[in-house]
């Protein structure tokens, strides 16, 4: 083990080595579902309340199942992008505790590569 000598980066080492206040918690879902308009997606909320949402040319899926969906260990967020004859498609899931937040990231960085045919 070595140990990193007193200096002038030791304490910024010192400050990366203590313990961080990390986001936790579903937060709102509003979020993530906002960045979606009637004009380019379908909504489908079903008789569970999960939130089904789908590009009408049926490419992209995100699905959010606040109670988890069922057949999963707690999978809250599903988004899919399926794939084509030459390159496959993607499939990402965050759990039920998955901050909203990182959710709409991850989702708005799908929707920004997209572009129309």
């Amino acid at each position: 083990m070595t140990v990193a000598p007193a200096g002038p980066g030791f304490s910024t080492t010192i400050d990366a080595l203590r313990l961080h206040d990390w986001q936790l918690g579903p937060g709102q879902s509003t979020l993530v579902t906002a960045q979606f308009s009637a004009d380019d997606f379908h909504l489908i909320v079903d008789d569970r309340g999960d939130v089904h949402i789908s590009s009408k040319d049926g490419r992209f899926y995100l699905g959010w199942f606040p109670g988890g969906r069922p057949g999963t260990d707690g999978e809250g967020w599903t988004v899919a992008v399926a794939g084509t004859a030459e390159v496959p498609g993607y499939r990402m899931a965050f759990d039920t505790e998955t901050p909203a937040d990182i959710v709409a990231a991850a989702v708005e960085r799908v929707l920004a590569t997209s572009r129309r045919v």
